[in-house]
């Protein structure tokens, strides 16, 4: 479990391309702290398990689900990732609880940059729609995001200057695929009140 806070920007030092998988070497001196092989750690939102690691890098596997479902197929040595190690039991929940499981991809659509903020447009696939709520919370890339506003096929956020130093966003142009996580709160819901409309029609 994750909280989209993200710790560090990493970098993508190499990659393996397997018959149905990739093999990620990735830099990251804050999250290879203590880490050790099995351990869980969030690239660019998508929950990876360590494994091995030496020094301030670490590689993980991706499996061809994973790369099919997530922007993570595009990267490629120098590539920079936002970094997230689990959250620990006990500490402050700083953003939302975020799995790691990516839900889709979306497009970086446009960027209004203001003088101490920028807003940021981004696609949203037509299946993630009715889990997209004004002022709700959206994962972007693993960052714990607060939505603007919610359109038909996108939708919006804005990004502190902390955020764009920090993180991918900061870097990431128009055309560039993001990954998505929408609230697993609100997934929920939608499966409770399906079981109970059911429920009330036998």
């Amino acid at each position: 479990m994750f909280t989209g806070i993200v710790e560090e920007l990493g970098e993508v030092t190499a990659v393996e391309t397997l018959d149905d998988a990739c093999r990620f070497r990735l830099r990251g001196p804050v999250v290879t702290q203590g880490v050790k092989h099995g351990d869980s750690i969030a690239v660019n939102g998508v929950c990876l398990t360590v494994v091995d690691h030496e020094g301030d890098e670490f590689t993980a596997d991706v499996m061809a689900e994973t790369l099919n479902r997530s922007s993570l197929g595009a990267l490629k040595a120098g590539s920079r990732v936002n970094l997230e190690r689990p959250m620990a039991v006990g500490e402050r929940l700083g953003g939302h609880i975020v799995q790691g499981h990516v839900d889709g991809t979306g497009e970086i659509l446009e960027r209004k940059p203001s003088e101490h903020w920028e807003i940021v447009k981004i696609s949203l696939p037509a299946d993630l729609t009715r889990y997209v709520v004004e002022k709700g919370s959206i994962t972007v890339d693993g960052i714990s995001l607060t939505v603007v506003d919610a359109g038909p096929d996108h939708f919006t956020v804005s990004l502190i200057p902390t955020t764009l130093d920090l993180t991918t966003l900061g870097h990431k142009q128009p055309g560039d695929p993001v990954n998505l996580e929408v609230d697993v709160i609100a997934k929920y819901v939608e499966r409770m009140l399906g079981d109970r409309a059911q429920g009330a029609t036998r």
